[in-house]
């Protein structure tokens, strides 16, 4: 939905979300949430809806100030342990491999070093920028991470494909200024519309991605 208008267009680069663009870290993600949740007496279903979030952001939505730090850091152990089952998503090889570098960038909601553990068990190949909660103190929602990865390409993000799968993260893309893409890989197609995602598709097996000395292409697989 809606390719034919990002295909008239040409992109300096493409920002690429991780979990749920990228790979598919789904099973891990809820395994590793629930776990914590019932360490920490959380109802799970207070969960609900935050996918995209960064681990602190909402740690700090559902438990006091004081139980912050240790809270953090345990869902941070918990995830960082837990990489069985992880997968790369179709298409997120292909779409990686025909950006040259200086085209492409990851801004994800991991830390640096769940970032790290989870590209080193799918064996995917990252480009060489990579934004994460790490980097910034605010995340998805919030545009930063996007804003930091177009600077470290030194393009501008008016001129950048942000692509997504969660709201938040569209949120993030257009506050930024970008484009945005949405794979419907982790939520429904109405959610990421409501979101107002530029363009819709299945996966990234949906687009082609064409590169040159212009910038890039989003065209229809």
């Amino acid at each position: 939905m809606g390719l034919d208008a990002l295909a008239e267009r040409t992109f300096d680069a493409v920002l690429f979300d991780m979990d749920g663009t990228l790979i598919d870290s789904g099973p891990v993600v809820v395994r590793s949430w629930m776990r914590w949740a019932d360490e920490e007496g959380v109802d799970p279903a207070l969960l609900a809806g935050m996918h995209g979030i960064p681990s602190a952001q909402i740690v700090e939505r559902l438990l006091p100030a004081d139980r912050w730090t240790s809270a953090t850091q345990r869902i941070d152990d918990i995830e960082v342990s837990d990489t069985d089952g992880i997968v790369v998503l179709p298409g997120a090889r292909e779409a990686l491999a025909a950006l040259p570098a200086g085209r492409a960038a990851i801004a994800t909601s991991c830390t640096r070093p769940l970032a790290t553990a989870r590209a080193g068990a799918t064996g995917l190949p990252v480009p060489g920028v990579v934004v994460t909660a790490s980097d910034v103190e605010r995340g998805k929602p919030d545009p930063a991470p996007y804003l930091l990865a177009a600077q470290r390409l030194g393009v501008d993000p008016a001129r950048c494909l942000v692509v997504e799968d969660a709201p938040a993260g569209i949120t993030a893309g257009r506050a930024a200024g970008a484009a945005t893409l949405a794979v419907a890989t982790t939520h429904r197609v109405g959610d990421l519309q409501a979101a107002a995602a530029d363009a819709v598709v299945v996966d990234l097996s949906g687009v082609r991605l064409v590169a040159d000395d212009h910038g890039v292409r989003v065209l229809p697989a």
